[in-house]
């Protein structure tokens, strides 16, 4: 195990083993119970920062189902956590005991004590867990246990104490003698609500012993962590626990259901943090935030705004209703407006988006440029005090300085076969309906006038017209209303007349002795 640096954060002598081997049956699915994500996060990683924060004697995740996809998403988040594989899921007591030789080997010595964590508890807090060390060290006790009272405790382990008709923190007759899994329980003990979340604190020197002296003689078959409590009792060890005061952040996450249910309780927290951070939020349940997210001070958020992934949103930004980021850089002072969809990308800033604008991985908004309604650039670097105003496609292309962009503009980059860059100097003015066909450059100050398609360089401060001369016919529209107005019916438009034997003939351009107005071409 690689040493871990000590922070004023870390709880002295305290190790950390996570347990992430389980499927996650319940949950009908094809992942791993401990990679579904809670608010753009697996919820295992939850578990490993907040290990990571406390432990000075290392932290070891217990991997089995999907052992090698678990193992990524942990050693990805922090190189210096340990990973053993229970290859056989023979029960939780067998999980830990894999940690054993990881901490057998940790350089700064083994642990005083050992704080255990299962890995779909994404609510636990620091403060909990915090409490939860300091009570075992003050009673001195070779177990201490995380437990809550729940009105309906069917399928949870059972914390039985001495005495169960009324509840006192640290009194001598509520002390904990065992606790007993549901599939064991008795009808009377199925009759006790308060349950066992499943986080421990347990001394150094007792742990691995005792999970030695495990007896897998029960319904289930298996090597039960929780019969250290009935061990620690025999030998006259005091057992204590902590009783949370709500089950929220206890309850690991077993369902669909319970997943929805943590989101919703992670994204609350995460919006409250960045509420009292400085971050305005115009309807804040609507605000969907991931973890992952960073928010300046003074930022605006307008209802239905969608944060995803590692986005970064500048101070005295303001992102407008319906807009989702994900994976995106954004300066100070940046307005997005409506219903705009941003993906890996940068937006310097004073920059303006919005709204309709879709950004796809790979583009990257100088400061104070301006992207307009139906946008959509993909690849492309727009540069600084560029716009691009209007209902245009900007793919593979460097676009310069105080470009203007006009209306239905499009860079023309792929070829059927392969991807081709269209590069646009500084202060070069595009007419709307312009096409540019890549691999195509325009040099600093040209002028292309509207209706072009650019198939050739353009060079430097030139003017570049690529359309059909315009040809006006002389009095044709007062000739069409005229025979129109007269009831005289007009030939079919480019529809061949058919002759008997069904070939086409053409059309003839008398009627009546009066020739009619050919369609403008």
């Amino acid at each position: 195990m690689t040493t871990r640096p000590v922070t004023p954060s870390c709880i002295p002598g305290l190790g950390v083993i996570i347990m992430a081997a389980g499927q996650g049956k319940r949950m009908q699915s094809k992942l791993a119970k401990v990679l579904h994500p809670v608010a753009g996060k697996p919820m295992v990683l939850y578990v490993v920062e907040l290990a990571c924060r406390l432990a000075d004697r290392g932290v070891a995740v217990i991997v089995g189902y999907q052992g090698d996809a678990v193992r990524a998403v942990v050693e990805a988040a922090d190189g210096r956590v340990a990973v053993a594989e229970q290859a056989r899921q023979l029960g939780t007591g067998h999980a830990v005991l894999q940690a054993r030789p990881i901490f057998a080997e940790t350089p700064a010595g083994r642990p005083s004590r050992y704080l255990i964590l299962n890995g779909d508890t994404p609510l636990l807090t620091e403060t909990t867990v915090r409490a939860l060390v300091a009570l075992h060290d003050e009673r001195k006790a070779a177990v201490t246990l995380l437990t809550a009272v729940l009105d309906d405790a069917a399928g949870y382990g059972r914390v039985i104490r001495r005495r169960r008709d009324e509840w006192r923190e640290g009194s001598p007759e509520n002390a904990v003698e065992t606790i007993v899994e549901d599939t064991d329980a008795s009808p009377e003990e199925r009759l006790v609500r308060e349950i066992n979340v499943g986080t421990y604190v347990v001394e150094g020197e007792f742990l691995f012993p005792a999970l030695d002296r495990l007896d897998p003689r029960n319904a289930q078959g298996e090597y039960y962590l929780t019969d250290i409590v009935r061990q620690a009792v025999r030998q006259g060890q005091s057992v204590a626990a902590l009783r949370l005061p709500s089950i929220e952040e206890g309850l690991g996450i077993n369902s669909r259901a319970h997943l929805a249910d943590a989101e919703r309780v992670i994204r609350r927290r995460i919006r409250a943090r960045w509420l009292e951070a400085g971050v305005t939020m115009r309807d804040p349940d609507s605000a969907w935030i991931d973890a992952g997210v960073t928010i300046g001070r003074d930022a605006v958020l307008y209802p239905h705004v969608t944060l995803e992934g590692r986005t970064v949103i500048g101070e005295d930004s303001t992102i407008h209703s319906g807009v989702r980021i994900a994976d995106c850089v954004l300066g100070s002072r940046v307005e997005i407006l409506d219903h705009c969809v941003l993906r890996d990308s940068r937006i310097e800033d004073d920059a303006h988006l919005g709204p309709f604008v879709h950004l796809r991985p790979g583009v990257l908004i100088r400061r104070s440029a301006k992207v307009g309604n139906f946008v959509e650039m993909k690849k492309t670097e727009l540069g600084e005090g560029a716009k691009a105003n209007h209902l245009s496609y900007l793919g593979d292309a460097t676009i310069g300085k105080g470009v203007n962009i006009g209306a239905g503009t499009i860079t023309c980059n792929y070829d059927g076969a392969h991807k081709h860059r269209t590069v646009i100097g500084d202060r070069v003015f595009l007419g709307s309906d312009t096409q540019l066909v890549a691999p195509v450059t325009v040099g600093e100050g040209a002028v292309i006038a509207a209706g072009t398609t650019v198939t050739q360089d353009v060079p430097a401060d030139a003017l570049a017209i690529a359309r059909a001369p315009q040809v006006n016919r002389a009095g044709w529209a007062a000739k069409r209303r005229a025979l129109l107005a007269g009831g005289e019916s007009l030939p079919a438009a480019n529809k061949p007349a058919s002759s008997k034997a069904g070939q086409p003939r053409k059309a003839s351009r008398k009627s009546s002795g009066k020739e009619l107005p050919r369609r403008p071409r």
